[in-house]
């Protein structure tokens, strides 16, 4: 039992890390703002980007919280990852999206606050939450490949479907062992989705005060 606990304190702690580890100085761009120029920049950049925003991370580890919480939970991640390459494709496609930024923020807000509240939402509507959100982020990770060469674009898709895709379902996992047996979330998972939120927030504040 005592295990058990000590186990389950350091995944909290460690998603406290990494959200912490995701200081808004590197929140946009593994290649200091520049545009993917070859295949590689364009795969490590997609690898990159998702992992080292503050936002994105955050809302990556949510998912996987609140994916947790479900018998066929490892399947909700999917509705993300379809929903942000769409995103991606829509910024691409020159869609107009107002307040991109805090709509990003006020996502990983939505999503905290789902995987710390004791009761869990229905699959559908989760689904519904997630292939928003995910649309949303991928809206505003495609700023960074704005102009890209065919190669590092799809090199760039490639890199964030990949690195969402095992994040997402490896916190599920990893989260769904320190599940009860009636899949009913403990505290310090509940905890680690009040970290989600409370980063969420923060953002949301500096994109509104940003955009004032």
């Amino acid at each position: 039992m005592t295990a058990r606990l000590l186990t389950k304190t350091h995944l909290t702690a460690l998603t406290l890390a990494g959200l912490v580890a995701a200081t808004p100085a590197l929140a946009h761009h593994p290649m200091g703002g520049m545009t993917p120029t070859t295949f590689m920049q364009g795969l490590l950049s997609g690898f990159g980007h998702p992992v080292i925003g503050l936002d994105h991370l955050a809302a990556l580890v949510g998912v996987g919280l609140v994916a947790a919480r479900f018998a066929r939970g490892l399947t909700l991640p999917a509705f993300w990852v379809v929903a942000m390459a769409a995103g991606v494709g829509l910024h691409l496609a020159s869609l107009d999206l107002p307040y991109a930024e805090a709509l990003v923020a006020l996502s990983v807000v939505i999503i905290g606050i789902a995987a710390t509240v004791r009761t869990t939402l229905p699959y559908a509507a989760i689904a519904t939450l997630f292939a928003v959100g995910g649309a949303v982020h991928g809206y505003a990770l495609g700023e960074s490949i704005i102009g890209a060469e065919s190669a590092p674009l799809v090199a760039y898709l490639v890199g964030l479907v990949v690195i969402q895709t095992a994040l997402t379902t490896g916190i599920a996992f990893a989260a769904r062992r320190f599940t009860q047996a009636s899949l009913t979330p403990s505290l310090q998972l509940r905890l680690a989705g009040l970290a989600v939120t409370v980063m969420g927030t923060a953002t949301l504040i500096l994109s509104l005060h940003a955009s004032a």
